[in-house]
């Protein structure tokens, strides 16, 4: 009896795994002839074309007017001698102490530099040959970062023994800081008015074309230009003024002495063109 069940259950076995086979192997085929779906490629949308037959040329200006925080100070010390050594050791000694004066308000050392120094003969007259003395110019330079004490600083020079004051400049330590604030102020002038002129004429802006900075006008001192000429504020101000508050509070202030701050103008210049629509 044991074989004969054993057969029994043999040929059950087999059957079920028959069945299970024809039952999943359909399904089977019928997903391997399912495609799958190709992923959806995003439609580039085509850029507006820049039609550079119609244009505007404009120019946009912009002045940030900043507080200075540093001062540049040069001051000389003229020496006379009746020889080169003798002037230079009165040369040597006077700014010596000059420079300790200096260095009792508290400037670095790292602060005061050589710029100029000449020594020269002295002749008997115009036309002579003939050698009387030496003379001596030497120039020193001062960075101030306290701006408030620039005249303190120029009265101990003059007291240890300077006799010139050859320069004074007043500036700012961010000066990248405000002349990106001037560049887009003035781009966003030029924008605003290339927008007027062309809504106009019954047109409207499209693309820029061309940007040009004239770099010659970056930096400004009380409307004068430092490249030697003067200018008229009212001329290049028209577009963009803007005031930048002091660093670090109040402004400083010069009340004993010739010297006051003041502002400092930053100011961009830049030409544009661009399209019309």
């Amino acid at each position: 009896m044991k074989p004969s069940s054993t057969i029994v259950n043999n040929t059950l076995t087999v059957t079920l795994i028959f069945l299970l086979l024809s039952i999943g192997i359909p399904n089977l085929n019928a997903r391997a002839s399912t495609p799958t779906p190709a992923p959806e490629v995003p439609q580039q949308t085509q850029p507006d074309v820049c039609d550079s037959s119609r244009s505007i040329q404009v120019s946009g200006v912009a002045v940030v007017n900043v507080t200075p925080d540093r001062t540049l100070i040069k001051l000389g010390v003229q020496s006379n001698g009746r020889s080169a050594k003798e002037a230079q050791s009165r040369n040597s000694a006077t700014i010596r102490q000059v420079v300790r004066a200096l260095k009792s308000l508290g400037i670095e050392e790292k602060d005061i530099a050589t710029d100029w120094y000449i020594i020269e003969p002295l002749y008997e007259d115009y036309d002579s040959l003939r050698i009387k003395g030496y003379r001596i110019y030497n120039i020193i330079e001062i960075t101030m970062r306290d701006v408030s004490r620039a005249n303190d600083a120029i009265v101990a020079a003059f007291q240890a023994g300077a006799n010139q004051v050859v320069d004074v400049q007043f500036y700012t330590s961010e000066l990248r800081k405000y002349r990106d604030q001037a560049r887009e102020l003035a781009m966003k002038a030029a924008t605003e008015k290339a927008e007027a002129l062309s809504s106009a004429a019954g047109a409207g802006v499209g693309c820029v074309l061309t940007i040009n900075e004239n770099t010659y006008s970056n930096f400004y001192y009380g409307g004068w230009r430092w490249y030697g000429y003067n200018s008229n504020p009212n001329l290049w101000t028209q577009n963009v003024v803007q005031n930048a508050a002091p660093t670090g509070g109040e402004s400083p202030t010069q009340e004993d002495g010739p010297l006051s701050a003041g502002q400092i103008s930053i100011r961009a210049e830049v030409n544009a063109s661009f399209g019309l629509k």
